[in-house]
């Protein structure tokens, strides 16, 4: 064995010995909320991939679509005919496309109420709020309502919320906050956004 090989050995003896300390402390079982803001491109697809995983195992999931509800979606298409699944969709499409106010409250309003119930179900294993927090920035729901039901879902649910600029409140109750950082993007470059890779 060369000398790099045997610091390599020690170096991962270490680095177990931490992760199997952290897996010792790691006692509590319960369903957690999780973040996933920044500018950059993934927050959706990200969620998505928790779904498939959850879906995956046989669990019960709700998607809730704030926002994209409108446009063609390859992640909710493949999984449509899953009996687990279950998807609301705001309807209305991109804020910026009808600006109208009334009409997205209204509609961002009627989704929710379809998704409140979903956040008392104690089947229903993992929750994801897409896009939210665009919900919560514009004024077409209050923070205090959605704070309320996140407290109050059952123990074992997991929650997922999306979006840009997460409100602070959202990201100091969360357990896990993820933060997509925009380095680089292609539309910024005159790329088209193309069918199977950006939606």
């Amino acid at each position: 064995m060369t000398d790099r090989d045997t610091r390599h050995k020690k170096a991962m003896q270490k680095r177990k010995e931490i992760v199997d300390a952290k897996v010792a402390q790691a006692d509590e079982e319960r369903g957690i909320v999780i973040v996933i803001t920044g500018n950059g491109k993934g927050k959706t697809t990200s969620a998505w991939g928790t779904v498939a995983r959850s879906l995956g195992y046989g669990y019960k999931v709700h998607v809730t679509q704030f926002i994209k509800g409108g446009w063609d979606c390859g992640e909710r298409d493949v999984f449509a005919n899953d009996d687990n699944l279950s998807i609301s969709t705001m309807g209305t499409g991109f804020t910026w496309e009808t600006q109208n106010r009334q009409l997205d409250t209204e509609a961002c309003q009627k989704v929710w109420q379809e998704t409140i119930p979903k956040l008392q179900n104690p089947d229903i294993h993992l929750v994801v709020l897409d896009e939210v927090t665009y919900m919560l920035k514009y004024g077409y729901m209050e923070i205090d309502e959605l704070m309320d039901a996140l407290v109050n879902r059952p123990e074992n649910q997991s929650v997922i919320l999306t979006g840009r600029a997460a409100q602070k409140q959202l990201q100091e109750y969360a357990d896990t906050v993820s933060e997509v950082q925009d380095v680089k993007h292609a539309f910024n470059n005159g790329i088209k956004a193309r069918k199977g890779i950006d939606w």
